[in-house]
């Protein structure tokens, strides 16, 4: 409904809002009703895990070495200059690794030995309990 303020000589010209007044109060009402409300709790922080030690002396990395003997022959092993056989090497890194948190090893090997042996020993470490092997190449 508009109010026409006088009489009424024709046509009006002005725009009767009501209507849509009422229809975006009866959408409004509706989006209220059928939008889910968002509930917000308190907020809170969640416990965090203690911090790990810090050793003052962290072990050195477990390097396995490995020396040619020459063409045809088994390399030597060494586990951080330590002289290892190749039927003791599993039972020893595991023996390393009962002791340590860590289980990662480094394989390092004299250029001229196949790559047969080095997959060997990084076969051999994760039998004995290694989670990463990684590849040591030519240090200087």
């Amino acid at each position: 409904m508009s109010m026409v303020v006088g009489a009424r000589k024709g046509f009006s010209s002005e725009i009767n809002v009501t209507p849509m007044i009422d229809v975006l109060l009866v959408l409004l009402i509706i989006f209220m009703v059928v939008l889910p409300h968002r509930y917000e709790g308190e907020a809170t922080q969640i416990p965090q895990p203690a911090p790990k030690m810090v050793t003052a002396n962290p072990p050195s990395p477990i390097v396995i070495q490995l020396l040619d003997k020459g063409e045809g022959k088994r390399p030597a092993l060494k586990i951080n200059q330590e002289e290892v056989s190749w039927d003791g090497l599993i039972a020893r890194l595991r023996a390393i690794y009962d002791a340590r948190e860590d289980h990662i090893a480094f394989v390092k090997g004299d250029p001229e030995i196949e790559f047969a042996f080095i997959a060997e020993v990084v076969d051999m470490s994760h039998l004995a309990g290694a989670e990463r092997v990684g590849l040591l190449g030519k240090t200087d």
